[in-house]
């Protein structure tokens, strides 16, 4: 058998007394893909900073091209082919897209003047072993992300990348954009290299990962095949735990009354048109398409973001305007955006504050002051009834996993009753177990009469949690499905267009 790439062997790291890994093991062999899989907090950002020398172990040594290392020094990562491409690809926004793959190395020779036609030759290189084109001279920040992406692996080859290191490289790219990321990876395969594809979505697990390693609380607790581990097994050793994935169930013969909301005809100039539809009582609708569809545009709008052009919504029968948020809230409609960090939560306050920032009112007492004691019992309830894991709730809501994050945006939300609910990519970046939690409560919402909307292009968390999906495509409605008459294959090839 050939010599491993990569092996790193009995590997701990502490952080102020927090093990975050507990005597790892991992071998990589060349063009092996592996997936690092693990909840969030398992030690793969951990793992992955000891391999690319940014964190030194405490214990435990890391063998790379045959050569021992007992403390791994970023540049000498470099120099041993490791490249790693995080969530943000840490390129440079205001430089092109030449610049970006090509100037560190010009710069590293050493001459006073740039050649940037050899910027130019060489990034064009970079991107032709690829099989892509880019605009080399395109400014990064006027990217799409799936190109941002590109740029960042292009770079990485030029450094004699021999393992490739990607964090979470699906996050915000489209089915279509995942497919082709999953192309170029296999073409980096044939290639030699190694690519440690660092994910907990299953779907996309299975379908680019040969082997698999998968850590909990900092130790690791499977390496295999991916052939001989069944989706349960992932789960189960992913969280711990058996986690039940049986579709949601709706009976729609023992809704009694009309529908909680009514959207007939509404446009919106450039973003969505003709949109009619109804959700009833306790129902779970899914609305889903690719990128600029109007999706996310049509949720905003139900929550008084942007006002719609024309058209008639109602709530419980009444006709309505919602031209605000506070027209919305009034409505009793709540939004949990996609964008957790920027939109829904404020990072630097505690999670007591985020939750009850948005029904503060109630906890004035008749002098106008907030009753503290109602105000700590409020935050209580609500972080026992939606199980935030947090020493306090006094901690700010930026240390918390993303799954506990999300928690504290629902909790927010929740905390003003609201009879209609609106989910924009509920459980984008959330973890197995965090995301089955939130499934179980998004369903329990709605056994409780909650009228329950999900925009997603998750597709099984459309089938197994919505009673009906709508699929949009260029701003209106193009299909409607019911629970049990589409599958999760039929699903994406309508959502990409195919059929």
């Amino acid at each position: 058998m050939t010599e491993p790439l990569l092996t790193v062997r009995n590997v701990s790291k502490s952080f102020s007394g927090v093990q975050a890994l507990k005597s790892v093991n991992l071998t990589i062999q060349r063009g092996e893909i592996r997936c690092l899989a693990g909840e969030n907090g398992s030690g793969k950002s951990t793992l992955i900073k000891v391999i690319s020398g940014v964190n030194a172990p405490d214990e435990g040594e890391i063998e790379l091209n045959g050569k021992v290392f007992k403390r791994l020094h970023p540049i000498e990562a470099i120099r041993e082919g490791i490249q790693i491409i995080y969530q943000d690809f840490s390129l440079f926004p205001n430089l092109t897209v030449a610049e970006n793959i090509a100037l560190n190395l010009e710069v590293s020779r050493n001459q006073q003047l740039v050649n940037w036609r050899e910027v130019s030759r060489v990034a064009e290189e970079a991107l032709r072993r690829i099989e892509v084109r880019i605009d080399l001279d395109a400014k990064v920040e006027d990217l799409s992300v799936a190109d941002k992406q590109l740029v960042a692996i292009s770079r990485a080859l030029l450094q004699n990348a021999k393992l490739i290191i990607m964090d979470e490289p699906t996050t915000a790219l489209t089915q279509k954009e995942v497919r082709s990321l999953f192309t170029i990876i296999k073409g980096l395969q044939q290639q030699g290299i190694a690519i440690l594809f660092v994910s907990h979505k299953l779907e996309e697990v299975y379908e680019i990962a040969e082997k698999i390693t998968i850590l909990r609380n900092g130790a690791k607790v499977l390496d295999a095949d991916m052939v001989e581990l069944d989706r349960p097994k992932f789960v189960y050793y992913m969280t711990g735990r058996q986690i039940e994935d049986s579709p949601f169930h709706y009976d729609a013969a023992k809704v009694q009354d009309g529908p909680l909301l009514k959207v007939d005809r509404l446009s919106r100039r450039g973003e969505y048109r003709d949109i009619s539809f109804a959700l009833y009582p306790g129902e779970i609708l899914g609305v889903t398409g690719l990128l600029g569809s109007g999706r996310t545009e049509l949720a905003m709008t139900l929550f008084g973001l942007r006002p719609a052009d024309c058209g008639e919504i109602a709530i419980a029968g009444e006709t309505v305007r919602l031209e605000s948020v506070q027209d919305a809230i009034r409505h009793r409609i709540a939004y949990v955006p996609e964008d957790r960090l920027t939109e829904g939560l404020f990072l630097e306050q505690s999670i007591g504050k985020n939750i009850i920032i948005s029904t503060i009112e109630k906890y004035l007492n008749r002098c106008k002051l907030l009753d503290s004691g109602k105000l700590r019992a409020e935050i209580a309830q609500w972080v026992k009834g939606l199980s935030i894991v947090t020493p306090s709730a006094e901690v700010p809501v930026q240390s918390l996993s993303g799954g506990n994050q999300q928690r504290v945006v629902l909790a927010k939300w929740l905390a003003a009753q609201p009879q209609i609910l609106i989910l924009n990519g509920p459980t984008v970046g959330v973890d197995i177990g965090s995301k089955s939690d939130i499934h179980q409560i998004v369903r329990e919402l709605a056994r409780q009469g909650m009228g329950v909307i999900i925009i997603s292009d998750d597709i099984p968390e459309l089938i197994y949690n919505c009673n009906r999906i709508l699929l949009m495509r260029q701003g209106g409605i193009a299909a409607e499905f019911h629970s049990g008459e589409i599958t999760e294959a039929e699903l994406a090839q309508k959502l990409s267009g195919a059929a």
